[in-house]
């Protein structure tokens, strides 16, 4: 099975080191020397890994300048990854949310994860509504109490406003508060 384990971003220097967007929780082994990436443009070897500026800077044996590098901006880089790999509690592959249906705490459907999104503080589940609108949910447990992949679902407690449109306190725009 293959994972993504990171995106890449821009160029660094002129010997096709590329910026990348981590997505794994092992990167001392996803993208230690020797490893095989899979990429849009086919197989890549990771040549080095560094740390520059908080960043990680990946170099690969089959790119070897700058434009080559830029080529590569915006890839999705895979690993295989052993399905029966034992996954620590608390942590789940973005295909398993994928597809689960999202409830409220009593039960209620509020829709279903269609995505999930990576950034630097936290994960977010995208979930979209019955009526088709989609919201982006903060993957941490105080919002997220639940995730059960195996029933299926996962439990959203949602301040109000999160996941619907909260009534406009002052439903009429004209009045201008004197009076």
């Amino acid at each position: 099975m293959r994972l993504v384990v990171a995106r890449v971003g821009r160029a660094h220097g002129i010997r096709g080191e590329v910026t990348v967007q981590v997505r794994t929780d092992d990167p001392g082994a996803r993208f230690a020397p020797g490893a095989t990436l899979h990429s849009p443009i086919g197989p890549l070897t990771v040549r080095g890994a560094r740390g520059h500026n908080g960043v990680l800077l990946l170099s690969f044996d089959q790119i070897g300048d700058r434009t080559a590098a830029e080529a590569l901006r915006g890839a999705r880089l895979e690993a295989d990854v052993d399905p029966a790999a034992e996954v620590e509690d608390g942590a789940w592959f973005d295909h398993e949310l994928i597809g689960l249906a999202v409830q409220d705490p009593g039960g209620a459907v509020l829709g279903r994860v269609v995505g999930v999104e990576h950034l630097p503080a936290q994960d977010l589940v995208d979930v979209e509504r019955p009526d088709g609108v989609r919201r982006l949910v903060p993957l941490v447990a105080a919002l997220v109490p639940t995730v059960d992949v195996a029933g299926g679902r996962i439990v959203v407690d949602a301040p109000p406003g999160l996941l619907e449109e909260l009534p406009d306190p002052d439903p009429d725009p004209d009045r201008d508060g004197a009076g």
